[in-house]
């Protein structure tokens, strides 16, 4: 049998994440080659942990999970490589019912949140700050 490599990404602010899963291997899930299970903050662990606990399928245990994540912060890290897992699993199996578990647990995990920073503009410190004007 031949193994099935499926590429996916997620994004988050400014994190991006890359999974590449392998199927079948030994079941392990790597970000940034640091296991899943000694992957910090909890907070964050937990956040990503939570797209595995959605899907009850035999395949998952047998599957490889190899994801690179770069820049952003923890949690927009986290919410782009659970992003990126969920769509990779969604890939290989691709069931109606997986979509759709993802989907009522929570929308974000296949298609993402697309707010990003504003651009800052000339005239002011930030996006959308001026400097103030008094006619007094």
């Amino acid at each position: 049998m031949s193994m099935k490599v499926i590429q996916a990404s997620g994004k988050r602010k400014s994190a991006i994440a890359r999974a590449v899963l392998r199927h079948p291997a030994k079941g392990q899930i790597k970000i940034n080659n640091i296991p899943l299970k000694l992957y910090e903050p909890e907070i964050a662990r937990l956040r990503i942990q939570e797209v595995l606990e959605i899907i009850n399928h035999p395949k998952i245990e047998k599957c490889d999970i190899n994801v690179s994540v770069k820049g952003g912060g923890i949690m927009g890290r986290a919410d782009a490589v659970r992003m990126a897992i969920a769509k990779s699993i969604n890939k290989l199996i691709g069931t109606k019912t997986i979509e759709k578990n993802f989907r009522e647990y929570d929308d974000s995990l296949l298609s993402g949140d697309s707010r990003r920073t504003e651009p800052k503009k000339f005239g002011g410190k930030k996006a959308r700050s001026r400097r103030q004007k008094s006619f007094r």
